[in-house]
């Protein structure tokens, strides 16, 4: 359960169902259903494609980059059943494709190698891609830096010639360009690197590292947490580095050891749970030529959380911090000759305060920044002075809008997203100065649209990406003027089928957002077996207007069920009271939310079958879905739970406490929200899902719960994924576990 990702985490909760026929029978008396009168038109080689094409998703293109110029659009893409991806290019003026360069090649067909911290780092990022992963485009656009294998390759763009970076040094984690492209930095082993591309020379720039402490690199809850994932920034002018430098010595050590093969060591990993340390976070500057650090100072007791850090040209190096509770941030210009910091502006909210990592956007003058909040009741972007002094309010209320996207100062253009239905997103353009229009939709049918924009801000191409409610997909460049210039090739293999998805606003005072999805043999008149597929927390919506976000549970409908998903308060885009309900409790609104809901759906379509319901979700998802099945066995029949948070005591502090407060502030919302209080409640079938090495949700949540299951005499199932962590990547396990899963609800919802 992520925060900024926002996007990533939620793809998790739709991995995993899997494949059968069903026969059901009516225990109301109503019309019977049985698998001799309605014949499974589900696929069986469905499940193999899915899982081998990583959700039908291998192949499209994906790290967009426009260069400065305008002139190329660089971007990564595996094969549609590869999750090695190569490097490539499109040239604007002619759309010719080129693939500048291939993992394949750079290492001779040598074994890709990762260190542990590498894979624990890309497992933060929800990144499963092998080969080219990442890459990095210097800011005069000129030179590639690939990292590959721990080791570090540089592309001239021009002559496409690839130079390595060698060095006898530890394995390199976040390299980047220097701003002025002469320079290569990396973290290793716990210290910040610099390499001077010229002479090759490479110099450790910082010193201490050991044991407990490292230098350059964030700790786990701001990567797991914050959406934040460097521990250093380049000051504009090239010739410092502000470096993140965190102490981990009071924070509780947990081990995951490899029960199958009991000969190998432990992993260790500094984890903070509620109510206990923090790693100590400082922040320091120094000069990339030698010299002395100079600590950046701020009341860290007050607020020991370094949630985000900016240096940006012409302007002061800006850091926001948070106070423990995450009620009250502060965001500071750091002096980085003296180390002073100087209050900007102070946000603060009852219930806590939702990041947005993309702020403050400092404008190319320096002399203002971008600032996004939601004080007023929803997300509102604000244009502030270099003093932190409110200029004016940019969009309203009722502008729904999402995140900030680009400024070209050319036009003095803003480009936002936003939407005004909660289940799209579309782009929007508005002008810096002329406030009083309402902002302009560029994007126009109905789905999911977004944009990427060059770095330069007078840049006048831009990709425009779209997942549209008639199934497609496609990724298009453009100029600013709307002008189409070309398109960025998928290789994608194409779903099979596209889900038959009914977006539906329910019948309820707070009028939550739902899908459903039926069988593609779907006869009226006849009643099926519900499954409520569940997310229900924050950061996270399962109602979204693309289809294909829909085809597991499509597949899954095909099999005699109809799926039911629901965003009910405690999930985004509805506006600051509407997510803040779950604060100090994050089950029992949200439960009832989802029941008075399925109930009045119920009512409406009279071929959902209240009798036969069950539920499932991963993650957030998978502890609602343990709650449900013991709180509310009237509803729910049977249940699967992947990879659950079972006592909130037992989960990271900075996501728990945000929603939960201090632990010895709020003992009835813990326990109230603590799975442990109601295991002796189950009464209906629950299958429990957990990878064994899940570094995010541990695997002693799922062990506590089927331990206090197993003493209050309940019956459960429990499938352990043996060295899985919370991401199953591999396509045979995904396959096995839809079928697995799938066959659970067939046995248990007849």
């Amino acid at each position: 359960m992520t925060n900024g990702k926002r996007r990533c985490l939620v793809i998790l909760t739709m991995l995993f169902w899997g494949m059968g026929t069903i026969g059901c029978a009516n225990q109301n008396g109503g019309m019977s259903m049985s698998h001799s009168m309605v014949a499974s038109v589900a696929d069986d080689t469905f499940l193999e494609s899915f899982a081998a094409t990583r959700r039908f998703s291998l192949g499209h293109p994906t790290a967009i980059t426009v260069t400065p110029d305008g002139r190329e659009v660089l971007f990564l893409r595996s094969g549609p059943r590869s999750f090695v991806r190569d490097l490539y290019s499109f040239d604007v003026a002619t759309g010719e494709e080129n693939k500048i360069l291939t993992s394949e090649k750079i290492l001779e067909g040598a074994v890709e190698e990762l260190s542990i911290q590498e894979r624990a780092r890309r497992e933060r990022m929800r990144m499963t891609a092998r080969g080219i992963a990442t890459y990095r485009l210097s800011q005069d656009g000129k030179q590639i830096l690939v990292p590959l294998s721990g080791r570090l390759f540089v592309v001239d763009r021009q002559t496409q010639k690839v130079k390595e970076l060698e060095s006898e040094a530890g394995f390199p984690i976040d390299p980047k360009f220097s701003p002025d492209g002469k320079h290569i930095s990396c973290v290793r082993d716990g210290e910040v690197y610099v390499i001077d591309l010229a002479s090759g020379v490479e110099r450790k720039l910082t010193t201490g590292a050991g044991g407990t402490i490292t230098n350059g690199l964030s700790e786990f809850v701001a990567q797991e947490e914050m959406g934040r994932f460097s521990g250093y920034w380049w000051s504009p002018d090239s010739r410092f580095i502000a470096y993140q430098q965190t102490d981990v010595a009071q924070v509780e050590t947990f081990y995951i050891a490899d029960a199958a093969h009991p000969s190998r060591s432990p992993h260790t990993w500094p984890y903070p749970r509620p109510g206990k340390n923090n790693a100590q976070v400082k922040l320091a500057v120094m000069p990339i030529d030698g010299g002395d650090s100079v600590w950046v100072r701020w009341d860290a007791e007050a607020y020991p959380y370094l949630a985000s850090v900016r240096w940006s040209p012409k302007a002061p190096l800006t850091i926001l911090v948070q106070n423990r509770k995450q009620t009250e941030e502060l965001l500071l210009a750091i002096d980085s000759n003296s180390g002073e910091s100087n209050t900007l502006l102070v946000e603060k909210d009852d219930a806590w305060i939702n990041l947005d990592q993309s702020m403050p956007y400092w404008m190319p003058d320096g002399q203002r920044f971008l600032w996004t909040t939601e004080r007023g009741g929803a997300w509102q972007l604000e244009l502030r002075g270099r003093s932190g002094q409110l200029i004016k309010i940019l969009t309203s209320l009722e502008f729904n809008f999402k995140r900030f996207l680009h400024y070209n100062q050319t036009q003095e253009q803003l480009y936002l997203s936003g939407t005004d239905d909660p289940i799209q997103s579309h782009v929007y353009r508005m002008s810096l100065n002329d406030t009083e229009s309402l902002p302009t939709r560029l994007s126009k049918a109905d789905g999911l649209h977004g944009a990427s924009f060059a770095k330069d801000n007078h840049c006048e191409v831009y990709v425009h990406s779209e997942s549209l409610t008639d199934g497609s997909h496609r990724q298009t460049v453009r100029t600013l003027d709307g002008r189409k210039l070309g398109e960025l090739k998928s290789v994608a293999e194409a779903p099979p089928f596209t889900p038959h998805v009914e977006f539906v606003t329910v019948d309820h005072k707070q009028k939550f957002r739902a899908a459903i999805i039926r069988p593609r043999n779907f006869h009226k008149g006849r009643k099926y077996p519900v499954i409520v597929y569940v997310y229900g927390g924050p950061h996270a919506q399962t109602v979204q207007a693309n289809p294909n976000n829909y085809l597991l549970q499509q597949w899954l409908a095909d099999h005699g069920f109809i799926i039911v998903t629901m965003d009910a308060r405690g999930t985004p885009s509805r506006g600051r009271a509407w997510e803040r309900v779950i604060k100090n409790n994050v089950i029992d609104i949200p439960l009832n939310d989802q029941v008075e809901g399925l109930q009045s759906l119920g009512k409406k379509y009279a071929e959902l079958d209240m009798s036969r319901v069950g539920i499932y979700g991963w993650s957030f998802g998978g502890y609602f879905s343990a709650m449900a099945v013991m709180q509310r066995p009237d509803i729910y029949k049977a249940g699967v739970s992947g990879a659950p948070v079972c006592d909130w005591l037992d989960y990271d502090t900075h996501y728990t406490e945000r929603y939960m407060g201090l632990p010895d502030e709020n003992e009835f919302g813990y326990e109230a929200s603590s799975v442990l209080s109601h295991t002796s409640k189950l009464s209906r079938p629950l299958l429990i899902i957990h990878g064994t090495a899940d570094d995010n949700v541990y695997f002693m949540h799922s062990l506590k719960m089927s331990n206090e299951l197993f003493r209050a005499g309940k019956t459960h199932d429990f499938l352990p994924l043996s060295d899985f962590t919370h991401m199953v990547a591999d396509p045979n396990v995904t396959k096995q576990i839809n079928r697995r899963i799938v066959g659970y609800f067939m046995k248990h919802l007849q």
